[in-house]
C-alpha cells in the first residue's frame, strides 16, 4: 500500500517510526528535515499523487488541541479538535483537503505523548465539566488504523481522564481494534452518510454505506456509543427520495435508541478551496450546482439550503429524539 516512506531525521529512531518502517520492510524510505520540504511546496500534481500517495513520518511542535468554532459540537460547552494525520485514503470530491495542501500524500504525526499530555492540560482546567475532543478533521479517525494505531494509543488516555469524551469520526470499517475491546461511554464512534447514489459518484475509494452500516452495526451490538453524521448534505434534483431512502436504509439496520447523536450539514467549502477544487475536477457535476458564495464560504443557495436542511430534519425527526439531533449550518 505504501511504496514511499519519508521520515523527518529528528525522529529517525522513534519507536513509532521503527514499528512503521518494519511495517513496511519493501519501501523506499527517504530522509527530510521538516514533513513541509516534502508537503508544502507548489507546483504539485494532487491528482497525481493521489494515485500512490507517500507516507510522511514527522513530529508536530504546537496546536495538538484546537478550540472548535462557537455552535460546533453535541451537546459539550468544551469543544476542542485535532488531527493526527493530514490527508485521507479516500478522495471524496467534495472534501476541503483537496484545496487545504498542495500535496496529496498522507503525514502522520508520531508523537501522540505531546497529543496526550494537551488533553490532560485542558481537561484540569475544568474538571468537573465534560471536555469533547473531535478526531477526523484532517483525515479520517479510523482508515489507516492497522498503520497508525491510533485508536489503539488514544482510548487508554481519555478512559484515564474522567471529564474527556472523544468523538472518532470515519467512514471505515477499519473497527477490529474497537470489537476487541470494552465499549466506553465517554467515546463516540461517528460515522459519515451520504445516499448510495452520491456515495458511489463522489465517495471514491471509501466503503460502501452498507459496508460502514455493517461495521456500525457490530459496533453497537457490543455497546460502543454512535453517532451519525449526515454532512455534507449534497443537492440533486430528487435529493428528497435519495435522502428518505437513506434514513430509511440505516435506521431499519441500527437501534436508534441507543443511538449517542445525529448531526446533519449542508455542503460547503471555503471560497479559496473551492476554486482550486474546480480547477483539479473541472468536469465535476458537483461543482454545477446552484452554488453562492456567502460571508467566504462557497455553499448552496440561501433558499435552496434552507430547504434542504428543513426536509431532511424533518425526516430524521421521524426516526430519532429531537434532544440527541445536532443541526449544523454556517
Amino acid at each position: 500500500m505504501i511504496e514511499t516512506l519519508y521520515i523527518e531525521e529528528n525522529i529517525l529512531q522513534h519507536p513509532r517510526v521503527l514499528d512503521i518502517c518494519a511495517r513496511f520492510p519493501r519501501a523506499r524510505k527517504i530522509t527530510c528535515g521538516r514533513y513541509g520540504e516534502v508537503f508544502n511546496p507548489k507546483a504539485q500534481s494532487f491528482r497525481l499523487q493521489k494515485q500512490k500517495p507517500a507516507l510522511i513520518l514527522a513530529e508536530k511542535y504546537k496546536g495538538f488541541m484546537l478550540k472548535a468554532p462557537p455552535h460546533y459540537g453535541i451537546g459539550a460547552r468544551h469543544n476542542y479538535y485535532f488531527s493526527h494525520m493530514l490527508n485521507c485514503l479516500y478522495d471524496c470530491r467534495y472534501c476541503f483537503l483537496q484545496g487545504m495542501y498542495q500535496s496529496a500524500n498522507y503525514v502522520l504525526f508520531v508523537n501522540y505523548e505531546d497529543y496526550f499530555a494537551d488533553m490532560r492540560t485542558i481537561c484540569a482546567q475544568t474538571p468537573n465539566e465534560p471536555v469533547h475532543f473531535f478526531s477526523g478533521y484532517d483525515c479520517d479517525s479510523l482508515a489507516l488504523e492497522p498503520v497508525t494505531d491510533f485508536a489503539k494509543e488514544f482510548l487508554p488516555i481519555i478512559r484515564d481522564m474522567p471529564n474527556a469524551w472523544m468523538e472518532l469520526r470515519t467512514k471505515s470499517t477499519q473497527v477490529r481494534h474497537l470489537l476487541e475491546n470494552m465499549p466506553f461511554e465517554r467515546c463516540i464512534i461517528a460515522f459519515s452518510f451520504t445516499p448510495d447514489e452520491i456515495a458511489s459518484a463522489l465517495e471514491h475509494k471509501a466503503p460502501s454505506i452498507f459496508k460502514r452500516l455493517e461495521a456500525l452495526v457490530k459496533l453497537q451490538k457490543q455497546g460502543w456509543p454512535i453517532g451519525l453524521r449526515f454532512d455534507p448534505i449534497i443537492y440533486e434534483e430528487d435529493y428528497q427520495a435519495h435522502y428518505d431512502a437513506l434514513f430509511a436504509t440505516v435506521f431499519t439496520k441500527i437501534n436508534p435508541d441507543a443511538l449517542h447523536s445525529v448531526s446533519l450539514g449542508v455542503f460547503r467549502l471555503p471560497d479559496k478551496y473551492f476554486k482550486k477544487i474546480h480547477k483539479l475536477y473541472p468536469e465535476e457535476k458537483l461543482f454545477a450546482s446552484p452554488l453562492e458564495s456567502r460571508q467566504g464560504m462557497m455553499s448552496y443557495k440561501t433558499e435552496l439550503e434552507s430547504e434542504m436542511m428543513q426536509y431532511c430534519t424533518q425526516a430524521l425527526l421521524n426516526y430519532i429524539p429531537e434532544e440527541i439531533f445536532f443541526p449544523c449550518s454556517l
